[in-house]
């Protein structure tokens, strides 16, 4: 059962412990890893000897840093308008405003040295009720970002989320006709695609242009109005093994990262994780 396309996972899905966490993962067969909380930390506000541990912890068990899912730019756009309320905000230990954002960049870039990340995930402002307001000012800002992760040779990957201003492909596809910067790609996440009201595959993945794929974000869910419903990957209502094949078929050999959002039996995350990442494993290895 050897996965096509390389397993991954965001640590804190697992735990927000780094050392179970990156035992949990080894065993299930992952060989890279983002990183977003890490002993309870958003990865922002790790201070230098924190970020070497972690290393330490996840080369161990032959773990890679692929990307930093940060939380540049998520935040709320001032001028933006009237936040959406329909859309939860998970902010997993960030709360950070528009005036952090610089700092924000600056440390992100730092830790991609600590850490050999070459994907720096960002977002596109807190979803307002007219996003289409803040479709320019998301550009200016990621450009800006782009051309500070260009010099470092960085990726600027802005993930479609159902909770920001870019959370549909076909907003995706809209923002990448617009920023033809060779430094900004496409964090794809299908399921968020789904909760934002599109039907991420085969529609919504046929509008992407595949060639500006960087990352995939994999976690399951069905709809109860604009409520998910998380659940085991694989079991829900995006269909992983029609858009894994899509991936592979056309030219996609990134990795697939685990964000099971599923709160598991009994409430038990870990075990939730667990389940997934197995269930990823199979889906990858079909």
């Amino acid at each position: 059962m050897t996965p096509k396309l390389e397993l991954a996972a965001i640590t804190d899905e697992f735990s927000p412990d780094l050392n179970p966490a990156a035992a949990a993962m080894a065993a299930i067969g992952m060989t890279a890893c983002e990183l977003r909380v890490v002993w309870g930390k958003n990865i922002m506000n790790l201070t230098d000897d924190e970020v070497k541990r972690a290393m330490d912890v996840l080369n161990a068990k032959g773990i890679r840093v692929l990307g930093l899912s940060s939380p540049i730019l998520k935040c709320t756009l001032p001028e933006g308008g009237e936040v959406d309320s329909r859309f939860q905000q998970d902010i997993f230990g960030a709360t950070f405003t528009m005036d952090d954002q610089p700092r924000l960049v600056d440390r992100a870039i730092q830790l991609c040295e600590l850490t050999g990340a070459r994907l720096v995930r960002v977002f596109s402002f807190w979803r307002t009720v007219d996003p289409d307001r803040c479709f320019e000012p998301a550009c200016r800002a990621i450009e800006k970002i782009a051309d500070q992760f260009k010099a470092h040779d960085i990726i600027c990957g802005i993930e479609n989320e159902h909770a920001c201003n870019i959370g549909t492909a076909a907003e995706a596809a809209k923002f990448l006709a617009a920023m033809p910067h060779s430094h900004v790609k496409l964090v794809w996440d299908p399921a968020n695609a789904l909760v934002a009201g599109e039907e991420p595959y085969p529609h919504g993945y046929s509008l992407l242009p595949k060639d500006r794929i960087a990352h995939v974000h994999a976690k399951d869910c069905a709809m109860d109005g604009h409520k998910p419903i998380w659940g085991p990957l694989g079991t829900r209502h995006v269909d992983w093994k029609g858009q894994i094949a899509a991936l592979i078929r056309d030219g996609y050999r990134g990795a697939v990262s685990l964000e099971t959002h599923w709160q598991g039996p009994a409430g038990n995350k870990f075990e939730a994780s667990v389940i997934c990442g197995w269930n990823l494993r199979g889906l990858l290895a079909a």
